[in-house]
C-alpha cells in the first residue's frame, strides 16, 4: 500500500518505520524543517516539509495515488481538517486520525474519519485486559460508534457453561466472533461447547452490551 503520514513526531516516525519494514511505500509530512531533515536521514522515504492542511502539500505527498492517510500530529484540529481534506477533496477511501483529547473521539467519528485512534483509550483497554478487573471489556468501537467488539470472560457459574453455541439465544444484532481458550483460538460453530474461563469475543450493536453480559456472564 501507499501510505501518507502527517506528523513526523515520535508517533509518526515510528509508524513510518514500522510500515516501511512491512514493505509498504510511505511518505511523511511535517511543518518542522529540522524534524524533516532528521527523519530523511533515518528513513529512506519521501519526506516533505510543509503543512498537511494545505491541499498542495498533500498533492506533493502523492495523495492522488495513496491508499491510506494517517494524520498523527499533536493537534486534533489539524488531524480532523487533514482527514476531511483527504476524503472530501481527494476522495481517499481510508483515513486514520490520531485523537489526542479523548473528548474529541465522538466528533472525529461523526465527521467521517474512518478510524479515530484514541491512544488514551487503547492504553486503558490494555491495562484492563492485563489486570482483568472486569469480566467485560469493550475492545473497540467502529462504524461511527454504532458497533462494538467486546470481550466477555465466562465465570464458572455462567448460564451458558457446557451449552452448545446453537442453543444460545444471543441479543438481536450480536454475533460470536471467536473463543479464546488458554492458548487456543476457536472459531465458534453450532456444536462448539462453551467452557468456564473461556474469553468470548463478540460483535454487537452499541447499547446491547448489558444484555450480552447478562446472557454470557449472568451479570447485569
Amino acid at each position: 500500500m501507499y501510505i501518507i503520514i502527517i506528523g513526523a513526531g515520535k508517533v509518526g516516525y515510528f509508524l513510518a518505520k514500522r510500515l516501511c519494514q512491512g514493505k509498504h511505500t510511505v511518505s511523511i509530512v511535517d511543518k518542522d524543517r529540522v524534524i524533516c531533515e532528521e527523519t530523511a536521514k533515518e528513513l529512506s522515504i519521501l519526506v516533505i516539509n510543509g503543512d498537511g492542511c494545505d491541499p498542495k502539500i498533500l498533492e506533493e505527498a502523492g495523495i492522488k495515488r495513496a491508499d491510506v492517510l494517517a494524520a498523527v500530529t499533536g493537534d486534533d484540529e489539524d488531524n480532523l481538517i487533514i482527514c476531511q481534506l483527504a476524503k472530501e477533496t481527494f476522495h481517499l477511501q481510508r483515513t486514520v486520525g490520531r485523537v489526542n483529547n479523548p473528548d474529541n473521539e465522538h466528533t472525529f467519528s461523526e465527521l467521517g474519519i474512518d478510524v479515530p485512534v484514541d491512544s488514551t483509550k487503547i492504553i486503558a483497554k490494555i491495562i484492563e485486559e492485563e489486570v482483568s478487573f472486569s469480566d467485560f471489556v469493550n475492545l473497540m468501537s467502529f462504524k461511527r460508534g454504532k458497533l462494538a467488539i467486546v470481550r466477555v470472560d465466562l465465570p464458572a457459574d455462567s448460564p451458558v457453561i457446557n451449552k452448545e453455541v446453537k442453543d444460545i439465544t444471543l441479543p438481536q444484532d450480536a454475533v460470536l466472533v471467536s473463543i479464546v481458550r488458554g492458548e487456543e483460538v476457536i472459531l465458534p460453530k453450532g456444536n462448539t461447547v462453551l467452557k468456564p474461563g473461556d474469553d468470548v469475543i463478540a460483535l454487537t450493536l452499541i447499547g446491547n452490551e448489558p444484555q450480552l453480559l447478562s446472557l454470557l456472564a449472568g451479570k447485569l
